[in-house]
């Protein structure tokens, strides 16, 4: 294997591993924000539907209110009544208090069916006020958990970024200008090569190139995957026709040796 190449690797996993903490960092607040919101649109519709029983319960007391005006009426007509001297008042009377019996009944269903949609607008505030509550926690506990993670992963980057920097200089010119240009274009600059084919790009190797790839022996040149330009790296610990053979110390637990 070419000299650089293992710190390269390890180059590349700082890379990788500063890139995930900087997506971390940035997903953290939007996520939290996705779930105030989501807690904000739930408060609405519980807000919603507290009007609207609200609203029921001011409809029915201005049904209850009519009815006691309308059955006061009907005392008062058939007071009347009692006194009409002629077939023609009484036909009058008898018709205005069934006239008015008839609006009792009718607010009085009405009535009913204002009392049946309160029920069902209750059970919907109960489903609103738990769901409330479960947004609440889950918002409070996930902007806690936002603000712990951010600052620790800061920590982390500082450290990350500090060893990239103290490996950066230990790498050859060529090979380290190479990686950088590649890895701006395509988010990594290097890709491992196994079972003959390259693992960024997925694209299969000649059978040529495989065996040039695997040949430990050619170390004074970094080869390239042809279809997506990544530095390859091969790891004979990793290659499966390697594994059924004599056990090879592989590439990452050399470096960690």
């Amino acid at each position: 294997m070419h000299p650089d190449l293992a710190k390269l690797i390890v180059l590349q996993g700082l890379h990788v591993e500063a890139k995930r903490l900087r997506d971390e960092m940035t997903a953290l607040p939007k996520h939290v924000a996705g779930l105030s919101a989501k807690a904000k649109a739930i408060e609405g519709q519980r807000a919603v539907v507290l009007d609207l029983i609200a609203k029921e319960e001011a409809l029915r007391r201005r049904q209850e209110s009519e009815v006691k005006d309308h059955q006061a009426k009907i005392g008062r007509v058939r007071k009347q009544l009692d006194l009409a001297t002629t077939t023609v008042q009484v036909t009058a009377f008898e018709h205005e208090i069934g006239f008015v019996q008839g609006e009792v009944s009718r607010l009085e269903d009405a009535e009913l069916e204002s009392m049946e949609r309160s029920e069902a607008l209750e059970a919907q505030k109960s489903v609103a006020d738990v769901a409330m509550e479960d947004a609440t926690k889950t918002l409070e506990r996930e902007r806690l958990r936002a603000v712990e993670t951010i600052a620790n992963d800061k920590a982390l980057l500082v450290e990350v970024d500090r060893k990239r920097e103290a490996l950066r200089p230990e790498i050859g010119e060529s090979a380290l200008s190479n990686y950088d240009r590649i890895a701006r274009g395509k988010g990594t600059g290097l890709a491992e090569a196994l079972n003959q084919k390259c693992m960024a790009c997925q694209m299969m190797f000649r059978p040529q190139r495989w065996n040039d790839l695997r040949d430990r022996s050619n170390e004074d040149e970094i080869m390239t995957c042809e279809s997506c330009g990544r530095l390859l790296y091969y790891d004979p610990a990793r290659d499966a026709p390697q594994r059924k053979t004599v056990p090879v110390e592989s590439i990452a637990a050399s470096i960690v040796r």
